[in-house]
């Protein structure tokens, strides 16, 4: 069960940051003006991906063990949710967030704008993966 509890832990860190950027971070950001509002989220993204992915790989093959370890569905549930972030970020958020990377400051205007409203957008899909990975797992760890 060991394996499962750390599954959860990961799996409601990511989802509990995922939610913070969702409706926190993100309406505050987008408060500031054009090339604020991109100066804030360069280095905001950069430091979130860097501590979600981990997350993610890590509630993943936690939850594998798990239910490889106690034969139960819902580990396998939780495992597939906590990594489905991985393949919706590299198809549908990282062409949003090559273009705002590429963006000078400089140049920033309603178009970048734009492009951070899409990309809060298309985040939320994975705090709801990161939400339902994180009743998964807490559901596996329940006793039956």
């Amino acid at each position: 069960m060991t394996f499962g509890l750390l599954a959860l832990i990961a799996s409601a860190i990511f989802a509990g940051a995922a939610f913070y950027v969702n409706f926190a971070e993100q309406p505050a950001r987008l408060t500031l003006d054009d090339r604020a509002l991109l100066t804030e989220w360069k280095p905001a993204y950069k430091r979130g991906a860097a501590m979600q992915a981990p997350l993610a790989v890590v509630g993943f093959l936690f939850g594998m063990l798990a239910w490889w370890q106690v034969s139960d569905s819902a580990f396998l549930v939780g495992a597939i949710m906590i990594i489905a972030p991985w393949p919706w970020t590299l198809i549908v958020i990282k062409p949003i967030n090559d273009a705002l990377l590429a963006t000078d400051l400089d140049k920033a205007g309603p178009p970048t704008r734009a492009l951070v409203l899409k990309w809060g957008f298309v985040h939320a899909v994975r705090t709801v993966l990161g939400g339902l990975a994180t009743a998964a797992f807490f559901w596996a760890c329940l006793p039956h």
